[in-house]
């Protein structure tokens, strides 16, 4: 491995070497996304409309291209456009996370923050290189500073729970200064019991979350800024349905800190993070167990991102940057008396890492024409420290070579991504989108170096040191118009993906990883009305993929989705519902072992209020799944839960009543 600097001391080294030079700033070229946040009127309606999911992940269903596959009460993990986990970046405020479960207990997305609210995007293709080439999707959540309104302090307290689990929460922020200099402190705590499903059965579920976090921001006359950020999350004696281990332990540790300021004709940004998961996942705390087996696993993230942005003239907007990212796994799992033996090295002290450089550029050609192209490049480094250390009488190099024929374990990859975009003008109601891309993948910790061996080969999950890396040749064309009260966004899409990294099942049962060519198209359908006060619309998503090594379906794939909404608002009041439809999904890939057969259809009611009380008082509301129907997403994860064994996937809850207080000043 190479470089080996600390970012934060990176991150001081530079900021004292780029000048400060007054100029305008210069905002992030438009990207093709979906925008799941919706408008709620008022400061107290919006904080409380935030409390009405268990996991803010959760929003993301409001989209039809977007699916959450389930393991338990908390760690949804989406799927976007039928791709997911590695596959599906996670940029919170413009921190990079991993997850520590080798198992996804703990998908980055879990990381998002419960005591304040976000707005969540999903960029489903590349318009911009800045944060790395996006090849099945990226989730990035930005939290809002603190709107001070003329006062000297701000915040807000939440108060709420659901009845189907006996869920509870708790949250709260203050933040005082001004829109030059603020602190904010914030907090949270929830929890929940197992669920029921729309049988009545008990779906192990219940879990404990707690959260506080300390940010800050400071700017000068000049334009100079810094902003900082720490916080820790607790999640406790979570549990899942969907594992034979539950989670009793997570710890969450995040630090970041930026600067910036005007330079020329734009801005120069830095930022620096570091993000420390320890996990602990067992057979035996929260459920019985004959033979006790424990993993202890942790997730270590540094990086650095330096970017320049510069707008010479109105029809020009150009960039470059460098980032440089560190990530250490380390994951064992013990068995034995005194869970005194390490039967697996999960992951076998693995170390990425990557540096990277972008530059891109957009350009109005015309009144009716805006063009872009970028270009990036990544070198990608990694190791398995321990891959020679013996365990069970062998060791992670041996089941490699066993399994694959492969004895090298270090890695060297150099990536090259980059897209050309264009917008067209077509009259006053329509834009034509279209994007093309070359998207290039690094495989992931577990697809290169999981090491979870048993003397059972069926039980046995082996990466693949010798996996070569994607390519995404992706091509995404979009129509988006407005006229008088409609809004519509028609769009298609396909990727074709050489070297597509598969999951599947060894002659022997065992869990492996190769390289598939593979393609996947898809479209999407969003059509909107409004008036102000009543509105109506309807998502419509369809997925097909296809591995083409072996002419049958991929596995995890969405099947036909449609989303159907009325809203009413007045006066601060809003009250909508809900449709959600799926259609029965018959294209699978059960000899993989990731599919657990096909799934029917469904169609699920949700409504979902929001009242003003007071000027700073507000009451928020939801009745999920109103009919109690049961029901599961495809994509979730095959049920191994003693309460509901009989179940396909892990069930979604039944009906379930949410209602949050919230008082904010």
């Amino acid at each position: 491995m190479t470089i080996r600097s600390t970012p934060f001391a990176i991150t001081l080294a530079v900021a004292g070497m780029v000048p400060g030079v007054p100029a305008a700033e210069t905002d992030t070229p438009d990207s093709l996304e979906i925008l799941v946040s919706k408008p709620v009127t008022g400061e107290a309606s919006r904080l409380s409309a935030s409390a009405m999911t268990p996991e803010p992940v959760s929003k993301l269903q409001e989209n039809t291209a977007v699916s959450l596959s389930r393991m338990g009460g908390r760690g949804l993990d989406p799927v976007v456009h039928g791709q997911s986990q590695e596959r599906v970046d996670v940029l919170l405020d413009g921190i990079r996370v991993e997850g520590a479960c080798p198992n996804r207990m703990d998908p980055p997305t879990s990381r998002l923050s419960t005591s304040l609210p976000q707005t969540l995007q999903v960029v489903t293709t590349n318009r911009t290189l800045r944060w790395g080439p996006v090849t099945g999707g990226q989730v990035s959540a930005t939290t809002a500073a603190p709107d001070f309104d003329d006062r000297l302090t701000t915040g807000h307290l939440t108060i709420g729970g659901s009845d189907n689990g006996d869920g509870t929460l708790v949250n709260a922020s203050a933040a005082a200064g001004d829109d030059q200099a603020w602190v904010r402190l914030a907090g949270g705590h929830d929890e929940a019991s197992d669920y029921e499903d729309g049988d009545g059965e008990r779906v192990r579920s219940a879990y404990e979350n707690t959260e506080g976090r300390l940010d800050g921001f400071w700017q000068a006359d000049s334009g100079l800024m810094f902003r900082a950020l720490v916080s820790r999350q607790e999640e406790r004696d979570v549990k899942f349905a969907g594992a034979g281990m539950d989670a009793p332990k997570t710890d969450t540790d995040l630090y970041r800190l930026e600067t910036g300021a005007p330079v020329a004709n734009g801005q120069w940004r830095l930022m620096a993070w570091q993000a420390d998961v320890d996990h602990v996942m067992d057979n035996f705390s929260l459920r019985p167990a004959t033979m006790e087996m424990q993993t202890l696993s942790e997730t270590r993230v540094q990086g650095v991102r330096l970017t320049l942005d510069q707008s010479p003239d109105i029809y020009t907007e150009w960039a470059t940057g460098i980032d440089f990212e560190s990530t250490n796994w380390d994951a064992a799992r013990y068995g034995g008396m005194s869970l005194a033996m390490v039967n697996a090295l999960m992951w076998p002290d693995v170390e990425r890492e990557r540096i990277g450089v972008f530059v891109e550029r957009f350009h109005q050609l015309t009144p009716d024409l805006k063009a872009g192209a970028g270009v990036r490049y990544d070198r990608v480094e990694m190791e398995a420290q321990k891959a020679d250390v013996p365990f069970a009488g062998t060791s992670a190099a041996e089941i490699y070579l066993q399994q694959y024929g492969t004895t090298a374990t270090d890695v060297r990859d150099d990536n090259v991504s980059g897209f050309v975009d264009g917008e067209l003008r077509l009259n006053t109601y329509n834009r034509l989108k279209a994007t093309a891309s070359y998207s290039v993948r690094s495989p992931g910790v577990s697809e290169r170096y999981i090491a979870s061996w048993s003397p059972m080969p069926g039980k046995r999950w082996i990466g693949n040191p010798g996996l070569d890396t994607e390519k995404h040749k992706k091509l995404e064309l979009s129509l988006v118009g407005n006229a008088d009260d409609w809004t519509w966004q028609p769009a298609i899409w396909v990727d074709q993906v050489d070297d597509f990294v598969y999951r599947t099942k060894a002659d022997d049962g065992a869990s492996v990883h190769r390289n598939i060519d593979a393609r996947l198209m898809g479209a999407d359908l969003a059509l909107g009305w409004s008036n102000g006060r009543w509105s109506t619309s309807g998502s419509l998503s369809l997925v097909r993929g296809e591995n083409r090594d072996d002419d049958r379906s991929l596995p995890q794939i969405p099947p036909l989705q449609y989303t159907q909404t009325l809203g009413w608002r007045y006066q601060g009041h809003t009250v909508e519902a809900q449709w959600m439809l799926a259609r029965r999904q018959d294209r699978v890939d059960v000899e993989s072992g990731l599919d657990a057969g096909t799934s029917p259809g469904h169609g699920i009611v949700n409504l979902t209020g929001t009242h003003p009380l007071r000027d700073n008082l507000s009451l928020s509301w939801s009745l999920d799944n109103l009919f109690d129907k049961t029901w599961a997403a495809h994509v979730s994860r095959a049920n191994t839960d003693p309460f509901n064994p009989d179940a396909v996937r892990v069930n979604e809850p039944g009906r379930t009543l949410r209602a949050a207080l919230t008082a904010s000043w």
